[in-house]
């Protein structure tokens, strides 16, 4: 049963306008020195992860029965993730272009979750925690690979075509945006194989609990990611080749766990 929160909307209204303050500030900071852009644009951004997190610990404290994993707070906490990887990863170097669209999607996703309100859960035990937190985790960390991955295919198509707008400055080397790729993908990869492991060592029945066609997609995108991984060491693929298989695993996995949480939640109804 959905419940409307209850909790101060200022909370969520100030975390959006910090979400979209931060890439204002990036926009500006990269058009004034993209060699060595100003940080200025992480003090909103580490404020708005900051929110999100109290946003949604405040709704499980609320909230009877164990973490809202429902289909908006699930989304929620997936642009949570992403938001402060890219707050993470972007302070130390220029990939705080990531945030461009990482802290508005962060936004966009925390107002849906707060819109449509949360609803109570069913008790689960540790182990299947700690499985739904290393599957939101791996999906995190491969959304950001998904948005590397279009970053690389943005300029090497500029490159290929001799555009070279303004809006590549803020874009690190190729070669570097693919490293930064791969080495996300091998960390996703990590996190996938583990929440596959758990799942297999402690989900009880795949059929009754819904889990079967989710698990078969989750499998697929897993093999996907490590043909790409297994490819890339051992055939030396990157570019364009790197972009498919990146992008095609993710819509996989995206099915996997939101595309089945939507059908069974939203139109089917069930929980």
């Amino acid at each position: 049963m959905r419940v409307c929160d209850t909790r101060p909307v200022t909370l969520v209204l100030i975390a959006v306008a910090a979400y979209l303050l931060a890439p204002l500030l990036l926009l500006r900071a990269v058009r004034g020195k993209p060699s060595s852009p100003s940080r200025t644009w992480l003090v909103p951004a580490l404020a708005g992860v900051a929110l999100h997190a109290a946003y949604h610990l405040g709704v499980a404290w609320r909230t009877p029965g164990g973490p809202d994993m429902h289909f908006f707070s699930a989304l929620s906490l997936l642009g949570l993730g992403m938001a402060a990887m890219t707050a993470l990863v972007g302070a130390r170097g220029r990939m705080a272009a990531l945030g461009v669209i990482a802290f508005p999607l962060a936004a966009a996703l925390l107002l849906a979750y707060h819109g449509h309100g949360h609803a109570a859960s069913p008790v689960l035990g540790w182990r299947l925690q700690l499985h739904a937190w290393l599957a939101l985790l791996a999906y995190a960390t491969l959304a950001i690979a998904a948005l590397l991955a279009v970053m690389l295919w943005i300029q090497e198509r500029a490159l290929r075509r001799r555009e070279f707008h303004a809006r590549l400055r803020m874009l690190p080397p190729l070669t570097e945006l693919e490293f930064l790729l791969f080495r996300t993908i091998a960390v996703g990869f990590v996190l996938l194989t583990l929440t596959l492991l758990t799942g297999v060592l402690f989900v009880q029945d795949l059929l009754s609990q819904h889990l079967l066609h989710k698990t078969v997609l989750s499998v697929l995108s897993w093999l996907v990611f490590g043909g790409l991984l297994l490819g890339r060491w051992r055939y030396g693929w990157r570019g364009i080749r790197a972009v498919h298989w990146t992008l095609t695993a993710m819509v996989l996995l995206l099915l996997a766990f939101f595309g089945s949480k939507f059908v069974l939640e939203l139109v089917l109804r069930r929980s």
